[in-house]
């Protein structure tokens, strides 16, 4: 498996330039950036990178928070929000999209690191989860109408 995949949507060139030399030094590879929301989701589908870093304040009609709710819904990539914005509306606007991370600007190595691999983790035992549960279901399903009964000490 080679390096972890991950999409940077920053609307200021330079500091898109600057994240995508920190996640380089941290083993990670970008393989795409993006301006707005709908480059965002359009490079999101060409590229299917593991991990989008998003802004939420971006060029165009689309905020980061809408690309990002598309994003996760149309690709099941997580997403982690990388802002100068902490306010109470716009943390209840993010909230929404149900992100992997919300990260104040000016971003740390070390912090940007961690919250990566976390981010990572729990989607990944998330995914699990919802495949185990579509199985289960389907294994119920098959039953039709068939019954199981238990004795008193609880076997089959």
């Amino acid at each position: 498996m080679g390096k972890t995949q991950i999409m940077i949507v920053e609307d200021e060139s330079i500091v898109a330039k600057d994240i995508e030399m920190s996640l380089n030094k941290l083993g990670y590879s970008v393989c795409s950036l993006a301006s707005s929301g709908e480059e965002a989701i359009r490079k999101a589908g060409e590229h299917r990178p593991d991990l989008v870093l998003m802004d939420i304040v971006l060029q165009g009609e689309m905020s980061g928070v809408e690309a990002a709710g598309q994003i996760r819904l149309q690709f099941d990539i997580p997403v982690i929000y990388l802002t100068a914005y902490a306010d109470e509306k716009t943390l209840n606007l993010a909230k929404i999209t149900e992100p992997f991370g919300y990260m104040l600007k000016p971003f740390e190595e070390k912090k940007t690191h961690t919250a990566i691999e976390m981010a990572l983790y729990k989607h990944k035992r998330e995914k699990s989860l919802k495949e185990r549960s579509e199985w289960l279901k389907a294994l119920l399903n098959s039953f039709g109408d068939t019954m199981i009964y238990t004795d008193k000490t609880k076997r089959i």
